[in-house]
């Protein structure tokens, strides 16, 4: 299982929200390059990236911090929050960002996945973020009226390689994470299945590579010191 710490940028800042809630959030580093290249010293191959401005607005206010992560480090970086045309995928892409992640354009225009997917094949994944069962959309702003498990097998028709998967209640809330959702969907699909939202200890990270998961997302329990990122590389192999 491939560990993927997360960098949530907000104004070029690393922030994280509480349960997805623009008005619960801490700064946690002035420098997110920076905590990037801790990552990488600390064993990371990969990087989760999310532009919470992108996610509420649909531009890409953080692309030339993105563009430096990955060219600073070499990790293999996916990047969230507001890609919602297929220009902004191009400009991610071709400033050598290696995926993209859909998330509410996914949920709102199926013809664009469809399209993204034709084109750039597994370099475009899809994060769900489920509250109550259903699928949120707008920075987790709005509920759908897609059930998450339906939503999932749609985009398994369509091609799609790679599902991040947030449980919105879970994240940042330090209190692990939905393992019983995580285990349904690995025995469901054959997609990729990253989990995402409240990997809080290294209890979690085992038992996600017990369900053979293909990764895990480490966000708020690496920067407040409850993961040590070096060993979760260690026990998701």
């Amino acid at each position: 299982m491939l560990i993927y710490p997360a960098i949530d940028l907000y104004e070029q800042q690393a922030v994280r929200l509480f349960k997805g809630d623009y008005a619960q959030k801490t700064v946690y580093s002035e420098n997110p390059v920076e905590v990037a290249r801790d990552f990488k010293a600390s064993g990371a191959t990969h990087i989760h990236l999310v532009d919470l401005e992108g996610a509420k607005f649909g531009t890409t206010p953080n692309l030339s911090v993105i563009v430096n992560i990955k060219r600073e480090t070499g990790l293999f970086t996916e990047v969230g929050g507001g890609i919602r045309t297929m220009d902004v995928i191009d400009a991610y892409l071709s400033a050598g960002i290696d995926r993209v992640i859909l998330g509410t354009a996914a949920v709102t225009d199926e013809g664009f996945v469809e399209k993204a997917v034709a084109k750039y094949g597994d370099k475009i994944a899809v994060g769900i973020d489920i509250k109550d069962g259903f699928v949120a959309i707008k920075g987790w702003t709005e509920k759908s009226r897609w059930d998450a498990f339906a939503f999932c097998e749609k985009m398994q028709k369509i091609g799609v390689k790679t599902m991040i998967c947030t449980d919105i209640s879970k994240d940042g809330a330090m209190q692990g994470t939905n393992r019983a959702l995580y285990k349904q969907l690995s025995e469901k699909f054959s997609m990729q299945i990253i989990a995402s939202g409240g990997v809080s200890s290294m209890e979690d990270v085992e038992a996600l590579r017990q369900m053979e998961l293909y990764g895990a997302i480490i966000g708020k329990a690496y920067y407040t010191g409850a993961i040590n990122l070096k060993e979760a590389i260690e026990v998701a192999k």
